[in-house]
């Protein structure tokens, strides 16, 4: 049951991240900057914070629960190889300046996102 749960949220988080990422980046402006990209990553690393305040301090979520939400969908959903790829080839392509942006942002506002996520939990169920 555990892995079809993990198959079924990893199958619905790669949809929602090919739809969100592409109408995302389809919104911005012509740029090389991945925007669809840092967009899933911060949505994704919200819902991590969330969901893990919710099972972690409060005991909210089954571990058949964690399965599918957190390993499953977020694990589908957020695009950490796809980060790495597109910094690597911002890079490739001598645009520096661009990779560095790419992982300044990813890691301050994916974090950043973790911590809301958390605390938007622990403020609500406190």
């Amino acid at each position: 049951m555990r892995l079809f749960l993990i198959g079924a949220g990893g199958f619905l988080g790669s949809v929602a991240r090919y739809l969100l990422r592409g109408f995302v980046q389809g919104a911005a402006p012509e740029s090389l900057f991945p925007l669809g990209t840092l967009a899933v990553n911060v949505l994704g690393s919200a819902g991590i914070g969330v969901f893990w305040e919710l099972a972690e301090q409060y005991g909210v979520l089954s571990d058949l629960s964690r399965a599918f939400w957190i390993v499953g969908f977020l694990g589908g959903f957020t695009t950490f190889s796809a980060f790495a790829n597109e910094t690597f080839a911002l890079a490739r392509d001598s645009e520096y300046a661009g990779a560095a942006a790419n992982v300044a942002a990813q890691l301050v506002l994916c974090l950043g996102a973790v911590w809301f996520g958390r605390s938007i939990v622990h403020w609500i169920w406190r």
